[in-house]
């Protein structure tokens, strides 16, 4: 963090975010472990997904002010930068592989409830006996009939299958394309956050130069109206010796020589 701070304090206020993150999420999944209840960990996946989410906002954000650094940057700077870069896309990516895990093992758990422990085993036999009091002709009109009815399910079934097939491609076709526009969003999202931060960096330091500038302005204001009241109290009374005087405002001459003498 201290060498972060020193080369970008943008630098060092994201990489503190992003180890709160990853703190957040090492306790998270601690938590999940001890968790039972299924709907409850499903809840604590969620909340470490949306974590996992920022952290990644937070690494394109580091990536940004990287590159933005890069050329006022030693080369030795520049790999650390980018060592770190890799290490925190390592360390998310760990967790979430760790969190896919967790959401397999719930949907097998989910799946397990609705197996049953295995049924039907009383059917076999009152069929059994349903077959040995029926005649021959009736057993093959039945199994005839049972055969028309299979084909019948099997042509519904291959007409379902092919619904299906084409409703999934549809739909597929429709989340590939909300996927990347919501991937294009998410992109211009976080641009316009980086640019709000930039702006927001920019409007403080004009306020900071505005603000010395008007200092200026008043010091100026000042002088001048000082230089102004010297010139008027010489101007006043140019007698007075307590005020020196200003290089070109000396006072006109009072002795004058007569041209001619009215004696």
């Amino acid at each position: 963090m201290d060498s972060l701070s020193a080369i970008s304090e943008e630098l060092a206020n994201i990489d503190g975010e992003i180890n709160d993150i990853f703190r957040a999420l090492s306790n998270g999944f601690q938590k999940l472990e001890k968790i039972k209840d299924s709907n409850r960990q499903s809840r604590q996946l969620e909340e470490l997904t949306g974590k996992m989410r920022d952290c990644k906002r937070l690494i394109k954000d580091f990536d940004r002010e990287v590159k933005e650094e890069e050329s006022r940057n030693t080369p030795d700077t520049n790999k650390m930068l980018s060592e770190k870069k890799q290490s925190m896309i390592k360390e998310l990516n760990s967790y979430v592989a760790l969190k896919k895990q967790y959401a397999s093992s719930l949907d097998n758990k989910r799946a397990d409830l609705f197996d049953g422990p295995g049924g039907g085993g009383g059917f076999g036999e009152e069929n059994v006996l349903l077959a040995s009091s029926m005649t021959n002709q009736q057993l093959i009109d039945g199994g005839n009939r049972m055969m028309d009815e299979t084909d019948q399910a099997i042509e519904r079934s291959k007409k379902v299958v092919e619904e299906t097939i084409n409703v999934g491609a549809e739909t597929a076709a429709a989340l590939k394309a909300q996927t990347e526009q919501m991937s294009r969003i998410v992109n211009e999202l976080d641009s316009i956050h980086f640019s709000i931060k930039k702006a927001s960096k920019l409007v403080k330091e004009l306020g900071r130069q505005v603000a010395t500038d008007r200092c200026i302005m008043t010091m100026l204001f000042l002088i001048v109206i000082g230089v102004i009241a010297i010139i008027i109290v010489k101007l006043v009374n140019p007698n007075n010796k307590d005020i020196r005087d200003i290089p070109g405002l000396a006072p006109p001459a009072l002795t004058r020589k007569l041209l001619w003498d009215t004696n």
